[in-house]
């Protein structure tokens, strides 16, 4: 168990990749607190983690509203003692073409992902370092803010999005240097299309898409939650201990490609 009696607390962890998330940590030992707008997915959550012996919490939370960011990790100090690790991994889509969207979509998506991820970076730093006056041989912090492939490369119909995620990528390196000095390294992933429901109703209503992935793809498929949960388990762990301020992309070698696979035989 790398996480063994860690405290890790994850935004938009009710469900998808989240809920993956708390699965594997909870598998390395660590404590969960699920953090999320959705009362009923979050308490269902906790009760999946606990079914499997994991400790667990849930607490609602706008990640855009500060007093709610703050409240979530007084929460989970009062709750468990520590905070080491936090997923800051609560975002919003919204597709719309550069001259339709509107102000208000274009602001609630750099809301929930980009300010929200600093709100999360700030009150998740402060909890740590509040740990390490409690715990004399504390071994530090690690958050870990959720990015994409699209923060490099973007596709028709997605404004907001790339650049909320291209913002998150920058963040991510601010807050590296800012926080080393306190023993808290700040790492994003940056996902490729991910298996999940709601990538399964893509695919649902359209058929051609799982054709495109493979196409675009080396590894011809989309990623499982639980790879995406592996990367961050192992850039939570000690094994990545000199790893800060790097984005990781997971997305089959997607950006490796400047044409399309050629179609199977």
């Amino acid at each position: 168990m790398k996480l063994k009696d860690k405290v890790t607390v994850i935004t938009g962890g009710a469900t998808g990749i989240g809920l993956a998330y708390g699965r594997r940590f909870a598998k390395e030992g660590s404590a969960v607190v699920i953090a999320d707008v959705r009362e009923d997915a979050g308490s269902a959550a906790v009760k999946t983690l606990e079914s499997a012996g994991a400790r667990a919490a849930f607490f609602r939370c706008d990640v855009t509203k500060k007093v709610q960011v703050d409240a979530l990790f007084e929460g989970a100090l009062s709750r468990f003692g520590r905070v080491d690790c936090c997923i800051a991994n609560a975002g919003v889509v919204h597709d719309s073409d550069f001259l339709d969207l509107e102000e208000k979509d274009f602001e609630r998506v750099m809301d929930v992902n980009l300010k929200g991820v600093f709100l999360t970076g700030q009150a998740a730093a402060r909890a740590m370092i509040a740990t390490r006056g409690r715990i004399p041989d504390w071994k530090g912090g690690v958050i870990i803010n959720i990015s994409s492939t699209n923060a490099v490369v973007v596709q028709h119909g997605q404004v907001a999005y790339p650049v909320s995620k291209g913002g998150v990528n920058l963040l991510t390196k601010v807050m590296a240097i800012s926080l080393a000095d306190d023993g808290i390294r700040v790492v994003a992933i940056g996902p490729g299309p991910t298996r999940t429901e709601m990538l399964d109703n893509v695919i649902k209503n359209h058929p051609a898409f799982m054709k495109n992935v493979s196409l675009r793809t080396p590894l011809r498929r989309p990623a499982e939650v639980d790879e995406i949960a592996g990367v961050a388990a192992f850039l939570a762990s000690e094994d990545a201990g000199y790893i800060t301020g790097q984005t990781i992309y997971a997305e089959g070698g997607r950006l490796c490609l400047n044409y399309m696979m050629p179609e199977r035989a």
